[in-house]
This record gives C-alpha cells, structure tokens and sequence, in this order.
C-alpha cells in the first residue's frame, strides 16, 4: 500500500500593530515572523476594534490547506479570547496551522490544541462571571429602587419624529438626523398614523 505524502506548507505571517504604537513595534513583529521562517507577511497599521481589516481578510482568504498561520502574540491577531477561538476554528476548518509565538502555540500540536481549549474554557468562565456580576448589579439596583431599564430611546423621540415628518424628511433623514434607527422611525410614524384613526 503506497502512503501519499502531504506536502509542507507555507508559513504565513500576520503583524498589526494600532495607529498609536510606535513603529518599533512593527518591525520587532515584522523581524520574528521572518526569523519563524515566513515568506509571506501581511501587515497592517490599525486598532484591533476596527470594524474592517482588509489585510487581516486577505491573509484569511490566502492561506490554503496545510499552510501555517503565525503571529507573535495573540492579541495581534485577535480582539479576545473568544475572537482568537473563532480564527482557530476558521483556520481548522481549511486545514491550515495556527502559531502564536509568544505563547508556543502549535494547532497541529496535541499540546497546542489542549491550550486552545483550556482558552476556550476561561473565556466562556468570564462570560459567566460577568453576566452573574450584571444579574446581581441589576437586582441590587431593583431593590434600592434605582433600576430603570434601558431608555426608550425612539420613543422618547416619537414627537420630533412626527414634527420633522410633517416638515417633509425622508424616514432615512429622520433616522438620520436623529440619530435613531431607519425602523424605529417608522414604527413612530405607523403608531402615530393609527393612533389618529381611532
């Protein structure tokens, strides 16, 4: 029976660093992705809370089976524990390799994958004391009478909605304008168009 060998393959980098950082910062990156063996290095100069990052995007759709993704720490590469599982699980699901530097993690590595769960299970541990610390705020707020909820914050604007309908604005300009949403707006305006009827 003959083996079908699988062929190596690339070592792709990713380095980011925000706008504020120095530009050392990039270049330190830029220098251990080299030293780590990759031959390809996307970079890019913007927060991680950006809502887009194009270079980050082309590094994902570049990388193919059997290829390694590496970055030198992990909060390069990801927003949050949560964030850095949802990219290894993006990257398994195409057969490619997740290295982070910093922490020696290997996805192609028993230990590396172990390391990922235990992240895993620290992020959903947070999420859970975070939500119960919420609950307990809420219902100590209740009980002193402090709760209020969150603002109606449309319908607190129900009036001017109406007032600029009837000057003439576009449902978008008054979502616009107000700084509410395009379905909030006419909700207002078909609440206030049947509440006339009757």
């Amino acid at each position: 029976m003959s083996v079908v060998a699988t062929t190596p393959g690339q070592l792709v980098g990713y380095a980011r660093t925000s706008t504020t950082d120095q530009k050392a910062g990039l270049e330190a990156q830029l220098r251990d992705l080299k030293a780590a063996g990759c031959s390809k290095i996307f970079r890019e100069e913007l927060s991680a809370l950006a809502s887009k990052r194009p270079e980050f995007d082309r590094a994902m759709d570049y990388v193919r089976e059997n290829d390694t993704m590496i970055v030198t720490k992990p909060d390069r590469l990801a927003r949050s524990t949560v964030d850095l599982l949802d990219i290894a699980k993006r990257l398994e699901t195409k057969s490619v390799t997740l290295r982070i530097l910093s922490m020696d993690v290997n996805t192609s590595t028993p230990t590396g994958r172990l390391m990922l769960t235990l992240l895993g299970g620290i992020a959903t541990f947070e999420r859970d004391l975070m939500l119960e610390r919420q609950r307990e705020g809420i219902a100590k707020a209740k009980a002193e009478g402090k709760y209020r909820g969150r603002a109606p914050t449309a319908r607190a604007k129900a009036d001017e909605v109406t007032r600029l309908k009837a000057a003439g604005l576009t449902g978008d300009a008054i979502a616009a304008k107000l700084g509410i949403g395009r379905a909030s707006v006419f909700r207002i305006l078909r609440d206030a168009a049947a509440s006339k009827k009757h």
